[in-house]
């Protein structure tokens, strides 16, 4: 539309829990299972098949608090626990099936470490998250929602593992407080195609949450990879939820639409990018310390997730002992210090509303700009162009872009400005920039 016209935008708006989501940016998915105690050590495909003793369970130092110090530290808002994984071992106090910490001798069956995380979220001001397997669980022989190895059982066979999948989800939605998500290990099956009936499960209890995901309802996706970004352009709006579950996006164009977002899409679906701190054990391995990423890796991840409109996930994998090893601590909290010196202190920031917005840095190097619209009122920029003032009169291109979303972080050469200006050149309606920011990060 032309840029003089200013009439209200026909784009796609978030639920204002997708948009609280959107503003905590940074989170942590903590890895801890049964599976880490299996003879032999962790392997990943005979961790989904092979049942393990739950006499083995023996997290002796077991510290929430730990862990949440450390997301603290590294700046994340959110948490997720994998309440229980490939095992099928309930990380809580469950009466779904006899498998779980309730069996095993660890706190004389009376540990709860579901409890113990959502109370340190609380302590360190984070919100937590629930993730839940389903899909693969060896106590049950199920592979891929199949029973029997994946081959399937009878109807009746299938619907008894449904409603147990039911119970669980229920216990976890009524028992915890309030979720800030709640995630299917590799997404649901449609309750037409036998799935069981999560949506109703975790609407009714935890409205609040976002579900993420099923080929009938997700309130945000996964960014395509797990290298911890997101491609640009990276719309959060979707043509639908099909576009993003497991068995559609095997097609090309659902590929692209999982991956790209989709501008005129007509549902606000926005990206999760994700990446385990050790590359690429989600779980706990011995003697992995070595794959443990950089700083400068991860701070390249967060300026293409974060900096591409998506939020950026980190896993980290708890030990045996119940603890994060001393060195995935470390880094985490290297993290947080690197990103508030990178954005806590920019030179000079503005906000408005229409294509041109202008802000003054005389005299100063700049190689860092952060742009945020307010997607309240969904996003409205199609093309933008950031120009450094370098003369009397003359505005010299810094950066230039496409989508700008929740968030858009760019970095280029040092130059010396005595002003900068984002003038969007594309948009539907008026576009609302809730932040300019300009920075000297010195990359």
């Amino acid at each position: 539309m032309a840029l003089d016209s200013f009439e209200d935008a026909r784009v796609a708006t978030p639920l204002l829990k997708q948009l609280a989501w959107q503003e905590l940016e940074l989170g942590v998915l903590f890895h801890f299972d049964l599976h880490v105690y299996m003879p032999g050590g962790h392997e990943h495909e005979r961790s989904r098949r092979v049942r393990i003793n739950p006499d083995r369970y023996d997290p002796v130092a077991l510290d929430t608090d730990q862990w949440l110090e450390a997301a603290k530290a590294m700046g994340a808002r959110y948490a997720v626990f994998t309440a229980t994984h490939h095992q099928g071992f309930l990380q809580w106090q469950s009466d779904a099936y006899p498998f779980g910490v309730k069996q095993a001798p660890w706190r004389g069956g009376k540990g709860d470490v579901v409890a113990d995380f959502v109370e340190s979220c609380r302590k360190y001001d984070i919100r937590p998250g629930v993730y839940i397997g389903l899909r693969f669980n060896a106590h049950y022989q199920v592979y891929d929602y199949l029973l029997n190895g994946g081959k399937g059982g009878s109807p009746e066979e299938q619907a008894a593992y449904r409603r147990t999948c039911e119970r669980m989800v229920t216990e976890l939605c009524t028992r915890y407080g309030d979720w800030v998500e709640v995630w299917f290990d590799g997404g649901l099956p449609a309750r037409s195609e036998g799935g069981p009936d999560a949506i109703g499960i975790v609407e009714e209890h935890q409205p609040q949450a976002l579900f993420y995901h099923s080929p009938e309802l997700a309130e945000h996706r996964w960014a395509g990879n797990e290298l911890g970004e997101a491609q640009y352009p990276c719309w959060a709006t979707l043509p639908s939820h099909v576009a993003q579950s497991r068995v559609h996006r095997q097609r090309e164009s659902a590929k692209q639409a999982l991956v790209h977002g989709d501008p005129d899409g007509s549902v606000w679906c926005p990206a999760m990018a994700d990446a385990p701190l050790r590359n690429h054990d989600w779980c706990w391995v011995p003697g992995s310390a070595h794959k443990l990423r950089t700083v400068h890796e991860l701070a390249r991840m967060y300026n293409r997730s974060v900096g591409h409109n998506a939020n950026l996930i980190l896993g980290a994998a708890v030990n045996p002992d119940g603890l994060l090893d001393d060195p995935d601590v470390e880094l985490m909290e290297a993290l947080g210090r690197e990103l508030e010196r990178r954005f806590a202190r920019p030179l000079a920031e503005a906000a408005g509303e229409g294509t041109l917005l202008e802000i003054p840095v005389p005299g100063r190097h700049v190689d860092q700009v952060v742009i945020a619209e307010d997607v309240a009122g969904g996003e409205r920029c199609r093309s933008y162009v950031v120009e450094g003032k370098v003369e009397r009169d003359q505005w010299w291109p810094l950066a230039q872009g496409t989508c700008i979303g929740h968030k858009r972080i760019h970095t280029f050469d040092a130059t010396t400005v005595g002003a900068l200006r984002l003038r969007i050149t594309d948009c539907v309606g008026t576009p609302s920039i809730r932040r300019f920011a300009a920075s000297h990060v010195g990359h």
